[in-house]
């Protein structure tokens, strides 16, 4: 979990906003809603539940492996992978 207080708020808005979409989800399956909606609302789930992890690792990767006298370049790399891969 992060240690900053600002991205740990972050981290708890975004957890917050994913209960939301979780939640009404839940209200479409039990209104028997179609499919192509819930289709939509599932991929919007899963993107922001990505946009978390990857918010979540980003962080970790920073606070464990960088220095803040001495960023390392390869953490970059690896951050920006990890993003396109989560996309």
């Amino acid at each position: 979990m992060p240690n900053d207080p600002r991205e740990k708020q972050q981290a708890l808005i975004r957890v917050r906003r994913i209960r939301g979409q979780i939640e009404a989800l839940e209200r479409s399956l039990e209104g028997e809603a179609q499919c192509e909606p819930i289709l939509q609302q599932l991929a919007a789930v899963r993107g922001a539940v990505n946009g978390l992890m990857g918010s979540v690792l980003e962080s970790h990767l920073r606070e464990e492996l960088a220095t803040p006298t001495d960023p390392n370049p390869r953490i970059e790399t690896a951050i920006a992978l990890v993003r396109s891969y989560l996309k």
